[in-house]
């Protein structure tokens, strides 16, 4: 990932109205850059074709839009909206997030009433419901929802955002589209940071933009959250920046670990693990790190395999909650025979 250092003064510099200054650097880069049409939003290309479609026929179906957070659903639905009613957005549209407003009375009250309510609106144009974090709703909620879904088919139509679509209902998967949307790529990761970098006159260097995108895993909303904090508490994004703001171990202790294991050196090892443990971090954030550093070690790829294998059961463990320094280490003990035992092959072969 090659971009050019580069290095601006920071806010304070270009503004003598401290107000305006103070107003601006308040706004959520999330917001102030968050796509207004199909042709800003970046990544999931097949998704947001179709979805153009449904906008330039003028009349579009039900829709489940699945994929991880942060990836721009909510932001595609909103864009296709805008699309679709112009004028009308605010009185046509209700927007609802579905992890708060999750129980049957949300869907008898707030969606059926709004679903009731006459709204002027062009031929062949429909209200539009959006329901964030669909999949948290409870299974009578989804029901409920099912039925109001048939009643008003005529006059609205619903578009539920999802991490998980298999957590909706049969019934109302068989009543829409599905879109499934994935994580975006470090490339259009880093090409979007540049764009907000210029157009926020950001102080940057290379290895501050790589942090940014590491520690944003495909997730365009933490990328810019990231962005912004560090800049806010810095005014310059450089890797020790982003991972004071971020607290997250840092890849290059968790590279060299996993290095001295692939060399068989569990001494080695074991001191940078407690270093981390003593930094007070999460075991989650630790195997975490360690799952994607791992992930981009440059080693035989059957070795790779069985370390992620390994890496793979010690956060289960993890996760059930045996989450202690000990077991941390356990792995690394582990990775160290993995690695012995794939030279003994070799010098066998």
């Amino acid at each position: 990932m090659e971009v050019d250092n580069k290095t601006i003064p920071g806010p304070s510099v270009f503004s003598s109205n401290s107000n305006e200054r103070s107003f601006q650097s308040s706004i959520p880069w999330i917001e102030k850059y968050r796509p207004q049409t199909f042709d800003d939003i970046v990544g999931n290309e097949e998704a947001i074709n179709r979805l153009k479609t449904f906008a330039i026929s003028g009349n579009a179906p039900n829709i489940i839009l699945s994929g991880p957070p942060g990836i721009g659903k909510t932001t595609t639905i909103m864009c296709l909206a805008r699309t679709l009613l112009g004028a009308a957005l605010k009185e046509a549209v209700l927007e609802l997030n579905a992890s708060n407003e999750r129980g049957i009375d949300t869907v008898r009250n707030k969606i059926k009433m709004f679903a009731q309510q006459k709204v002027t609106l062009p031929p062949g144009k429909h209200k539009i419901i959006i329901l964030d974090e669909a999949d948290s709703m409870t299974e009578g909620a989804q029901q409920a929802l099912r039925r109001t879904m048939e009643i008003y088919s005529r006059t609205t139509r619903f578009a539920l955002a999802c991490n998980n679509s298999e957590k909706i209902i049969e019934p109302i998967q068989s009543r829409c589209a599905i879109l499934r949307y994935k994580k975006l790529t470090d490339a259009q990761l880093l090409a979007k940071i540049l764009e907000i970098c210029d157009k926020e006159q950001v102080s940057y260097t290379n290895d501050g933009l790589e942090a940014i995108v590491f520690t944003a895993q495909g997730d365009m909303r933490q990328a810019l959250n990231n962005l912004q904090s560090t800049f806010n508490g810095f005014y310059h994004i450089s890797s020790l920046n982003v991972f004071k703001v971020c607290d997250e171990p840092h890849p290059l202790l968790v590279k060299d670990m996993l290095n001295q294991c692939v060399k068989g050196d569990i001494s080695k090892a074991y001191k940078i693990m407690a270093h981390l443990w003593k930094l007070g971090y999460a075991p989650e954030d630790i195997i975490g790190n360690i799952f994607k550093v791992a992930k981009n070690l440059e080693i035989k790829e059957q070795l790779k395999l069985e370390f992620v294998q390994e890496i793979g059961l010690t956060h289960l463990r993890i996760v059930e909650g045996v989450n202690s320094l000990l077991q941390l280490s356990g792995l690394l003990a582990k990775l160290c025979k993995l690695s012995m035992n794939q030279e003994k092959v070799n010098f066998n072969s």
